[in-house]
């Protein structure tokens, strides 16, 4: 028996989808975007029988970035495959102009670099360690913000560690920002460090959180577009959010 399922509502998961699937799949992250693509909308459709999963993918426009289109297809595949049992995985990229490079590559276990001979000089580790720091500076600013909106100062900052920051949404995503660096995550790590882990000094704070500010509201500003070139490309619900950037 086959279950042919056509995605819905970006974040909610579809009647007809393994949870443990839909999980997998939301641990899959636009390396630019910082966030899911089953919360943005990324993910077309899931094919399931007893021997094959397939997996569909879409980005706002033809010509997304490939670099970017590769990691996240290839990070889909490890995502699903680790969740699949026996049954054989196929992810596949829809309507992009390097659709069928990607597909094969990642199929073929060929990496970036085999599946664009000459465009790449190694694999996009390094790119998607950048973009980790990024949305880890992001995060950082994040939770500094709440912090100084309750009455901290910069300065007192430099002093501060997780554990004064609030609990919530922003401080668990920093946690996981600060594990996939390799970062001190613990309750006493200082909350806004180098990305060596180095603590940033009193001094540099003010140029750091206005660096990383700019930095967050690009990821938001960013997210909204691709959002509402999704929804126009595909005839999708616009979202609600997609106006919406914090300052």
């Amino acid at each position: 028996m086959t279950a042919d399922v056509a995605v819905g509502p970006p974040g909610v998961r579809p009647d007809g989808v393994e949870e443990g699937i839909w999980a997998g799949l939301a641990t899959v992250r636009d390396p630019e975007l910082d966030a899911p693509i089953t919360e943005l909308g990324f993910v077309s459709s899931v094919v399931s029988s007893a021997e094959v999963l397939t997996v569909e993918l879409r980005l706002p426009t033809y010509f997304c970035a490939p670099n970017f289109a590769y990691l996240m297809v290839a990070d889909a595949y490890d995502a699903v495959a680790a969740r699949a049992g026996d049954r054989a995985v196929v992810i596949r990229l829809l309507e992009h102009f390097a659709s069928d490079e990607i597909n094969a590559g990642v199929a073929g276990g060929r990496g970036f670099a085999g599946s664009f001979p000459g465009l790449a000089d190694g694999e996009l580790e390094q790119l998607r360690i950048t973009f980790q720091r990024k949305a880890h500076r992001a995060c950082q600013e994040q939770v500094a913000s709440h912090l100084l909106k309750s009455g901290w100062s910069v300065p007192d900052l430099s002093g501060a560690t997780l554990a004064d920051a609030s609990p919530g949404e922003d401080l668990d995503r920093l946690r996981r920002r600060r594990t996939e660096l390799n970062l001190p995550a613990d309750p006493e790590a200082p909350l806004l460090v180098q990305d060596d882990g180095t603590p940033i000094a009193e001094l540099d704070l003010p140029v750091q959180l206005r660096l990383a500010k700019t930095t967050r509201i690009s990821i938001e500003g960013n997210s909204g577009l691709c959002r509402g070139l999704l929804s126009v490309r595909y005839n999708l619900p616009r979202p609600p959010d997609v106006d919406q950037v914090s300052g």
